[in-house]
């Protein structure tokens, strides 16, 4: 049942976007005006669509008949009419009746709910197993196996910030479009195993019939088996801070050919991509490959000017911490800053990009290069590791 109320509270987080950005059904997402659970492209949805119908008639019996009785009984039986009440102590038909008509309505509501649950928690032998790390707020997925295995990255929610703040109109994907989608083949059975680098976070999906919780310090699995080729959007469903609702999921479904074809580009992406922390940089190239780091990780909380959110995160630009030594820089990323919402970003980032956000930082808005070091080199990084 906390399955069900996640997918019918997620499913109206998502309406209430797509209405708020005012635009037609989102491919593998709410319908505008939606008001009933997803159908689902998996086989455990389409069982949660039919036990919500199920539970729904049952009560909606249960709610006509004990009331029509009641109703009756208090209009045919009422004073004025004469009725008098009958006197006996105890009956034991109705007493047996009233005990086990219940016992068997409620075997009969829990049986299929317990076969679903039983099959939501299977996830053994699986085709494929994707680990997802949830971090605010972003996902993070390694593919631990199949052709992909290997692949790794982070998805973050590709909405311009002129659109969140109101600048821009917005499109029919408003704060539904990440800039890496997730891939599995269509048919296969794919297992998900979470977990999460700060707090609690919760993968969801409506359409696959998926809702589960990560958690720091432990790993919790999932699964699901798309039965038709797609994308298919979801978000974070537990309220995780001041950007939960900036961690959408997009997974696309795809055929088995397709999905071989794109773990063999992601595989060749993956190699002449690797960087490489003894090699060293230029200023400009750190500059450049640090906007990009800044831009997917740091700038909704510090802002794509450098001033920060006064009281909640602070300035980058005229930063002590960025004008200074870069020992202190660079541990506050790899470490976070306890008792404040930064995070760590150690096991998000490697070396290069820790050492270019740190260039670009130092070199942009006001600071020009003006602090102590305004160059990082991933040998900085390393050696604070």
């Amino acid at each position: 049942m906390k399955k069900l109320r996640g997918l019918l509270g997620t499913g109206a987080t998502l309406m209430a976007a797509a209405a708020g950005a005012q635009v037609k059904d989102m491919p593998g997402g709410p319908r505008v005006n939606q008001l009933n659970l997803h159908e689902g492209v998996t086989q455990i949805a389409q069982e949660i669509m039919w036990i919500h119908w199920m539970l729904l008639i049952i009560c909606a019996v249960i709610f006509v008949g004990v009331f029509g009785v009641m109703f009756y009984s208090i209009f045919m039986h009422r004073k004025s009419r004469g009725a008098v009440p009958a006197k006996f102590h105890e009956h034991v038909g109705i007493e047996v009746a009233w005990t086990v008509i219940p016992f068997i309505i409620v075997i009969a509501m829990a049986l299929p709910a317990t076969r679903t649950v039983v099959a939501m928690k299977d996830t053994s032998s699986s085709d494929l197993t994707i680990k997802v790390t949830g971090y605010q707020w972003k996902w993070g997925y390694e593919y631990i196996d199949g052709p992909a295995q290997g692949v790794k990255f982070l998805s973050n929610l590709s909405t311009p910030r002129e659109q969140i703040v109101g600048t821009a109109p917005r499109t029919d994907l408003y704060l539904m479009e990440v800039d890496k989608h997730v891939v599995v083949p269509v048919n296969k059975k794919v297992r998900i195993v979470l977990t999460a680098n700060d707090v609690i976070h919760s993968w969801m999906i409506p359409e696959f019939g998926v809702k589960q919780d990560a958690m720091p310090g432990f790993l919790r699995d999932t699964w699901f088996r798309a039965e038709k080729i797609g994308t298919y959007r979801g978000q974070c469903a537990e309220l995780c801070g001041k950007d939960h609702a900036f961690m959408p999921i997009v997974v696309d479904v795809v055929s088995q050919a397709d999905y071989e074809k794109w773990a063999a580009n992601e595989q060749k992406a993956l190699a002449s991509a690797a960087d490489d922390p003894n090699k060293k940089w230029t200023k400009d190239e750190l500059v450049a490959r640090g906007e990009q780091v800044y831009t997917a990780n740091c700038v909704a909380c510090h802002q794509a000017n450098g001033k920060g959110i006064p009281g909640t995160f602070p300035p980058m630009d005229t930063s002590p911490a960025v004008l200074g030594p870069m020992k202190v820089q660079i541990l506050t990323v790899l470490n976070g800053h306890p008792g404040t919402a930064m995070a760590a970003f150690r096991d998000q980032l490697n070396d290069v990009q820790i050492a270019a956000v740190a260039t670009y930082t130092r070199n942009a808005w006001s600071n020009a290069g003006k602090g102590t070091d305004p160059v990082v080199q991933p040998a900085d990084v390393k050696a604070l590791r």
